[in-house]
This record gives structure tokens, sequence and C-alpha cells, in this order.
């Protein structure tokens, strides 16, 4: 996509702190870090997210992924990481162009994920089974 800012980097017209590049896949600093060591992984292919990205290409980011995470948990001395994927606005999808987080994490980071739980009834968690179950059909 010739307006796609993750295009535009790896085309070269926006410069970017690249950690990882390969024919397929290129990762780089987050310039909006939710910690130091924030990184982007995504395909070099424009996709909008999860869902038109072929199987083959998301099987190939994991190892990227699980590589990078390793190296930026050592290089920030994270306590962890966050290996996330916002698909869609209500998800917080920004760019719509795939990528996944690495976001590495600090004990006293103060950043918290699943503030509540919302919980099912029992009749509501198997409806919701059988209805999950019957789409991937």
């Amino acid at each position: 996509m010739e307006n796609c800012i993750f295009c535009k980097i790896i085309r070269g017209e926006i410069p970017a702190q690249k950690i990882y590049e390969d024919k397929d896949i290129i990762a780089f600093l987050d310039v909006r870090p939710v910690n130091i060591g924030h990184a982007l992984v995504l395909p070099k292919a424009h996709y909008l997210s999860i869902y038109d990205t072929p199987d083959q290409l998301l099987a190939a980011l994991m190892p990227v992924i699980k590589k990078l995470s390793i190296a930026i948990k050592s290089a920030v001395d994270a306590d962890g990481i966050n290996v996330e994927m916002n698909n869609g606005p209500a998800a917080g999808q920004l760019v719509f162009h795939t990528h996944i987080h690495i976001v590495p994490r600090f004990n006293d980071d103060g950043f918290k994920h699943w503030r509540g739980a919302r919980g099912y009834s029992d009749q509501e968690m198997e409806q919701v089974q059988n209805k999950i179950k019957a789409a991937l059909e």
C-alpha cells in the first residue's frame, strides 16, 4: 500500500531502527514504546491483519518472534515479555498492516492486563463453545 507507514519503512522511505530483516520479515523498534525495547515484527508483504495474512507467513513469523523475544529480554534485562497482536479498531489496531508487538515487561512497570474478568454462566459458556465449534466447521 502506497500510504501505509510500515510499507514506507520497508521501502526505506521512512527511517527505522531495524533489529531484524530477512526476505519476508522485518522488525524494528516501536517509536512510541510501552517500555524500552518494544519492537514490531511484520511481514514485508502488505496484509491488513491476521484475518487475511496467509497461514505460512504467520507460521514463519513465530520463530523470528521467539528469537527476538529472547534477545530483547536479555538486552534490556526485562523480567518478562508480552507478544501481542491487535486486529481491528476495537482491538486497538492503529496501523493496518499485519504486525506483532514484542513488549518487554518489568515487575514494576505498572502496565496491567486483563483488569477484570467478566465470567460466564455455565449455560453461556456452553453456548459460546458451541458457536465457536460451529464457526470452525
